[in-house]
C-alpha cells in the first residue's frame, strides 16, 4: 500500500549480501522500513502513502436474517471486488455501510475484518468513524489508527442543524487528533446530513488545523462548490473524490481524482472502463460508458434506490448474500428484483466493451 518515496545509504555494502526486510512498527503512512545486510550497513526506505485515487467501492455491510453483522462473508466480498470488478478501493461503515445504525462495538468489528481480509489485497481501506457523539467518533478514529487501517473519513454531525464552519472544523480536528498518523478525509453529504457549508469554505484553514487532511468525499449535486474546490486544489495537495455515481464523468472532467460509490460493488468494470477511455483522452466513448450507466442508475431510482435496493443488487450480481437492512429499513421487494434482472445484463453487456 506503499510507494518508494527516498533512499538513504550509510556506508558501503559488500558485493554479494543477503537481504533481510524488516518493518518497524507505526504509521502505515509514513514509516521507515529498514533493510539489514552486514552490521556495517543499513538502507532506509522513507515511505510516502500511494495516492488515493481511482474507484473506491462504499461497502455494504452484510447482515444475516434475523440483523446481525455477517462478518464470514468479508473475505469473499474483498475478493469478489478485487477479482471481478477490478476495484481494489474501499469505504467501510458509511452511509451504504449503515455505519449510523450500528453499534460502535460492530462498526469496530466491520473494521478489524476489512482490515484483515483486505491485507496484501486491498490498496486502500479508509474507514468511516464519524458519529453523533465526539466521544465515539474518537475512539472510532483511535481504533481505525491501531489496526491500521489507510485512513479515517468522518461525516458532519447532523442531529444540530445551526452548525457553522467553526464549529465543523473543530469537530473534525478533534476526531482527526486521535488518529495522527494516518489520512484524514472529510465525508460530505449534504442531501443526508442538512449541513451545506460549501466545501470550497471549509478548505480555507483546514489543513492548518488538521495536519492529516488529505481530501474530501464529496457525495453532492453541486457541481459549482466542486468546481471551485478543484480550482483551489491547484497543487494538487488534496484528493478529491466525487460521490455521485450517476455524474461521475461530469465530476472527471472538472478535476475530480476519482470516486467513492455503492455501484462500484456491482458496476465497477463498466465504471473502471469509463476511467480509462477518459484518461485516455477519448471523451466521446466515456460519454457513450456513463449513458450506460445512466439508464439503468436511472431505472432503478425511478423504483425508489437506497440501501436495501442495493444490498439486493449486490446479491443477484455477486452471489454473495448481503442480507436484509437494519430496521427501520425494510428489504426491497421481489417485484424490485426481478425488473432489476434484465436492465443489469444490459449493462454487463454494454456495446462499447
Amino acid at each position: 500500500m506503499l510507494e518508494l518515496f527516498e533512499v538513504i545509504t550509510h556506508q558501503k555494502a559488500e558485493q554479494h549480501c543477503r537481504i533481510k526486510l524488516i518493518e518497524i512498527p507505526g504509521s502505515s503512512s509514513f514509516g521507515q522500513i529498514s533493510l539489514n545486510l552486514f552490521p556495517d550497513f543499513t538502507l532506509c526506505y522513507l515511505m510516502a502513502p500511494k495516492k488515493l485515487q481511482g474507484l473506491v467501492a462504499a461497502t455494504i455491510t452484510p447482515m444475516t436474517q434475523n440483523g446481525e453483522i455477517n462478518l464470514s462473508v468479508i473475505g469473499q466480498y474483498v475478493d469478489y471486488l478485487v477479482n471481478e470488478q477490478g476495484v481494489k478501493n474501499v469505504f467501510v461503515n458509511g452511509t451504504t455501510g449503515e455505519g449510523l445504525s450500528l453499534s460502535v462495538q460492530e462498526r469496530k468489528q466491520l473494521a478489524e475484518e476489512w482490515v484483515a481480509k483486505g491485507k496484501d489485497k486491498l490498496d486502500h481501506i479508509i474507514i468511516h468513524v464519524g458519529a453523533l457523539s465526539l466521544p465515539e467518533s474518537k475512539g472510532l478514529a483511535k481504533h481505525a489508527a491501531e489496526i491500521r487501517a489507510d485512513g479515517i473519513a468522518v461525516i458532519a454531525p447532523s442531529f444540530f442543524k445551526q452548525v457553522n464552519k467553526n464549529g465543523l472544523v473543530a469537530f473534525l480536528r478533534d476526531v482527526a487528533s486521535e488518529a495522527p498518523d494516518i489520512p484524514f478525509y472529510y465525508y460530505h453529504i449534504p442531501p443526508l446530513t442538512g449541513i451545506k457549508i460549501c466545501v470550497e469554505e471549509l478548505l480555507d484553514g483546514m489543513k492548518e488545523q488538521i495536519p492529516t487532511f488529505q481530501g474530501v468525499k464529496f457525495s453532492d449535486k453541486d457541481l459549482l462548490d466542486f468546481g471551485r474546490c478543484v480550482k483551489k486544489n491547484n497543487q494538487g495537495q488534496l484528493v478529491l473524490l466525487y460521490g455521485v455515481d450517476e455524474q461521475l464523468l461530469s465530476a472527471l472532467i472538472m478535476g475530480a481524482d476519482g470516486a467513492v460509490g455503492s455501484t462500484y460493488n456491482y458496476l465497477g468494470r463498466a465504471s473502471n472502463l469509463l476511467l480509462e477511455v477518459f484518461s485516455n483522452g477519448d471523451n466521446i466513448l466515456a460519454q457513450k460508458y456513463q449513458f450506460s450507466i445512466q439508464e439503468f442508475l436511472g431505472f432503478v431510482i425511478a423504483q425508489g434506490f437506497g440501501v436495501p435496493q442495493t444490498k439486493a443488487v449486490m446479491t443477484l450480481v455477486s452471489g454473495i448474500p448481503m442480507g436484509p437492512p437494519r430496521l427501520p429499513l425494510l428489504s426491497a421487494s421481489e417485484e424490485f428484483t426481478a425488473k432489476v434482472k434484465d436492465r443489469l445484463e444490459s449493462v454487463k453487456n454494454c456495446p462499447y466493451s
